[in-house]
């Protein structure tokens, strides 16, 4: 199980680096161009995630198709709305608002599974919020498009789990990544072709390196899960803000003041308690496949 969890810790570490990558970019290239590439490059995952009994054509279809799609949107929508932010805000407070994710996960599961949510759960949603509100804090800040593209990408990353609960365990790992890969890829082709920038020699190198460590981590993602279980994987994500903190001190000029620090520490307790609570009395991480 060790070797699963450091497997979680290099996973999210390559995530990390992928989006310091993306984010060097300094919008050079518009956030869904760049989504395109990171898509297109992230086919190189594909015959590392193929199982046995996985064919090629099951990137494109699955058990649900319905959910299938409601998966593929939300890749599109939460990769293009995740490099916008990382374009225009500090790492970590983008990284702050998208670990909203497991509150947004707890409301959505109320709202579209008809789940019970006791005391517990509920005041860990309002805590989380509250230190988005120290995070943020409206009207003692200038707030913007930046900052509401981390949520969206928050919103649409719960989705995304929730479609997954949905599927349940039966899904192949194809399916799983494949959704999650081709509806950035189209959409963000899509959005490119009216105003494509040809990127530079300087911008293809951060772009290969943004697709190919997102690829990277993905594949790490899914050995890990396959060697240890998956709620002692999930937590793992958190490192990410240590990396997101480093990052963006030494690379990027970032600077976080002491109640960003506080709202940021009140956000990822949050999150972290309402995943552990989630799977003490739900137990769906032991049931459904992460990629």
């Amino acid at each position: 199980m060790l070797k699963g969890v450091l497997l979680g810790f290099a996973s999210f570490a390559a995530f990390a680096i992928s989006d310091a990558f993306v984010k060097a970019v300094h919008g050079g290239v518009p956030p869904y161009e760049s989504v395109f590439f990171g898509g297109l490059l992230g086919l190189a995952a594909l015959p590392f995630v193929m199982g046995k009994g996985d064919r090629w054509h099951d990137v494109f279809s699955a058990r649900r198709p319905a959910l299938w799609w409601v998966r593929a949107l939300a890749g599109a929508v939460g990769n293009i709305t995740s490099v916008t932010a990382f374009t225009l805000l500090p790492m970590a407070e983008v990284f702050s608002m998208i670990f909203l994710m497991p509150i947004f996960v707890t409301i959505l599961s109320v709202l579209l599974l008809k789940e019970h949510v006791g005391w517990r759960r509920w005041t860990a949603v309002f805590v989380g919020f509250a230190g988005v509100l120290v995070v943020l804090r409206p009207g003692f800040r200038a707030l913007g498009i930046g900052h509401l593209a981390a949520i969206t990408c928050s919103v649409a990353a719960a989705g995304s789990v929730v479609a997954l609960r949905m599927a349940g365990s039966d899904e192949k790992r194809m399916s799983l990544y494949g959704a999650g890969i081709i509806g950035p890829l189209v959409a963000g082709g899509l959005l490119m072709l009216p105003h494509m920038v040809w990127p530079d020699l300087q911008q293809s190198l951060l772009l290969a390196g943004y697709g190919l460590l997102a690829a990277l981590a993905n594949v790490l993602l899914m050995h890990a899960t396959l060697i240890a279980p998956a709620n002692r994987v999930a937590p793992t994500q958190y490192s990410q803000m240590l990396w997101a903190i480093v990052f963006g001190y030494w690379f990027f000029g970032d600077r976080l003041d002491w109640p960003m620090l506080v709202g940021i520490v009140m956000i990822l307790g949050a999150g972290l308690f309402t995943l552990v609570r989630e799977e003490r009395t739900t137990g769906w991480w032991r049931r459904t496949k992460v990629l």
